[in-house]
């Protein structure tokens, strides 16, 4: 039983609040953000206590998401009504984001209306909602199948390589009947990567957590089939075939993916409702089918004049056809250290310290696979010493890998049924994102 919800921006401003039951007083949002903001580190606990009132919030879109209770109630009930309410105001608004909630609270007030009645959750299901609500979303930027100026997530680089921009995937599910019920479907495969690699290059650790999400647009469609590789294998008593196996280790399905053809063929059935669902979500552990996409080879010494100088050279192992984007270097450097000069291989990086991280980041926007940049770091830090040098490293890397899935995953095709009477479009885009990719030195 919930008593109240509401949503704070990451700087505590009010941007929705909903009080059902009556039982707490309109303190407890700035009661919230003084507990959370007070705690150390960068995972506070889900679930916060003050007196008899319960706090259970979750983070999405750089916004808390916050749901009080006073009776004893399931904390993991309420941390899944949160995460599908998000998923719904994400079907709806089309992002999560400060701007979006503020440009469609009458929207997302109407939603609370419906999903919850007293403290009690009636539905969170689109299909369910649209009979209901009458507020059009606003949109925090407008649609354009031929703006491909963002890369954003998925993004182009021209017009002519006919992928759908990262915009397109990201409007409310009610615009289309703005637009005269276009029918598209999104489907994405999405992995995120956490590897460690040790101080001699060998790789230590290597995880893969992936999903499989469909996003439809379709005014009606009574069955979709997603065909997999017909190579890929769960566990290692599962290899198929003789060709190159696509394996993971776990795999689990929503509930409503028929899995009658996937034994023999590798293929999902399922109805698609409008909106955002994951269908299938997977991991890999301690295993990957190729070589991890960045090696770093560095060098650490002094100079004559006393500076820490640190020479980086980060080749990327990727495909030649194929780049990284928004690659970010996060290089730990010793305590006290107060200025930076840099020769970097190539004009459009940039790297910068920051004191109070302790640390150098090299940023580069794009890294083209088969390439190698360098990097000269100069740091001057006042009675530097071998036991400060040990300070140096690890060094972290985050990243964006489009068009690319580390287990190799694929979608063979996409079939929808019936045949729909006015042209689909069917966009399929692969991300692997960085998790955790540390490097040690």
């Amino acid at each position: 039983m919930i008593s109240q919800v509401f949503i704070l921006s990451s700087k505590g401003d009010h941007l929705i609040y909903k009080d059902f039951r009556g039982e707490a007083g309109s303190d407890v949002v700035s009661i919230f953000y003084e507990k959370v903001t007070a705690l150390t580190g960068d995972q506070p606990p889900v679930v916060m206590s003050h007196k008899d009132l319960h706090f259970v919030h979750v983070r999405q879109g750089g916004l808390y998401w916050v749901a009080t209770t006073t009776a004893n109630s399931s904390p993991f009930t309420v941390i899944e009504f949160l995460n599908r309410l998000t998923a719904l105001i994400k079907d709806y608004c089309g992002s999560l984001s400060e701007k979006s909630v503020q440009m469609n609270f009458a929207l997302i007030y109407e939603l609370l209306d419906e999903v919850v009645d007293y403290g009690y959750v009636q539905t969170t299901s689109s299909d369910v909602l649209k009979n209901f609500i009458q507020t059009e979303a606003v949109s925090s930027r407008p649609f354009s199948l031929f703006d491909l100026s963002n890369i954003g997530l998925f993004g182009a680089e021209t017009q002519q390589s006919k992928v759908a921009p990262s915009s397109a995937a990201t409007r409310p599910i009610q615009s289309s009947r703005e637009q005269g019920g276009k029918s598209e479907i999104f489907v994405d495969v999405i992995e995120r990567m956490s590897v460690v690699i040790g101080s001699n290059g060998v790789l230590m650790k290597a995880d893969v957590e992936g999903e499989i999400r469909v996003k439809c647009y379709m005014p009606s469609c009574s069955e979709m089939r997603i065909g997999l590789n017909e190579e890929f294998s769960i566990g290692k008593s599962q290899l198929r075939g003789y060709g190159a196996a696509v394996r993971v280790d776990e795999c689990s399905f929503h509930q409503a993916v028929r899995l009658d053809e996937f034994d023999s063929h590798r293929i999902l059935r399922l109805s698609p409702s409008q909106g955002e669902q994951t269908v299938m979500q997977y991991q890999l552990s301690d295993d990957l089918p190729s070589a991890p996409p960045f090696r770093l080879f560095p060098t650490i010494e002094r100079d004559s004049g006393g500076r820490l100088l640190m020479y980086m050279k980060l080749r990327c192992d990727l495909p030649p056809k194929s780049a990284a984007i928004n690659v970010s270097a996060t290089i730990p450097v010793p305590k006290g250290s107060v200025s930076l000069s840099q020769e970097l291989s190539s004009p459009d990086q940039s790297a910068e310290l920051r004191p109070q991280s302790r640390a150098v980041v090299w940023q580069i926007p794009r890294f083209p696979g088969g390439t190698q940049l360098s990097a000269l770091f100069k740091l001057e830090v006042p009675g530097l010493s071998s036991a400060s040098m040990l300070e140096v490293g690890p060094v972290g890397l985050s990243f964006e890998l489009p068009k690319i899935t580390a287990t190799g995953l694929q979608i063979r095709f996409l079939r929808l049924t019936p045949v729909q009477p006015s042209p689909s479009q069917r966009w399929v885009r692969y991300v692997t994102h960085s998790d955790s990719y540390t490097i040690r030195i």
